[in-house]
């Protein structure tokens, strides 16, 4: 966050007046209140077992530049590999294959909660951050 505000600063002054350095400025100051609650539960060590275990090799893949793995550890945290009902459930007079297992007890729920959902946002948009101040080799790069 420091790197960023430090970037941000550093923007000439007519760049931060105009609408992209404001919404520059507007996304970062939204990105730093969205992840204090973040901070706040892993200092009590509070934060949920699943969400330290995504956490832990996003942030080791972060600083091995390793941006491909880092944002698929990322996407299983955020959307998870469970099938997701998209409305078709029967085909024709059969059930669909594997229905008993689209229950909604079976879903992730980590972005039903608005603030997981906003500190996740807001690793997703530290990776993106990090990808761009520390660049590595394009193919361990996400596009």
């Amino acid at each position: 966050m420091k790197e960023w505000r430090y970037k941000l600063d550093d923007l000439p002054e007519h760049v931060k007046k105009s609408a992209k350095g404001k919404h520059d400025a507007t996304i970062y100051k939204q990105t730093k209140s969205y992840i204090k609650p973040l901070f706040k539960l892993l200092k009590k060590r509070q934060l949920a077992d699943e969400i330290v275990q995504s956490l832990e090799p996003i942030c080791s893949f972060m600083a091995e530049k390793e941006y491909v793995k880092a944002n698929d550890v990322y996407m299983e945290l955020a959307i998870g590999n469970q099938p997701w009902p998209i409305g078709v459930t029967m085909v024709g007079i059969h059930a669909r294959t594997a229905r008993e297992r689209i229950g909604s007890d079976k879903i992730k729920h980590i972005l039903n909660d608005e603030d997981q959902r906003r500190y996740v946002q807001s690793v997703k948009r530290l990776m993106t951050l990090a990808q761009q101040l520390y660049p590595s080799v394009p193919s361990k790069m996400v596009e």
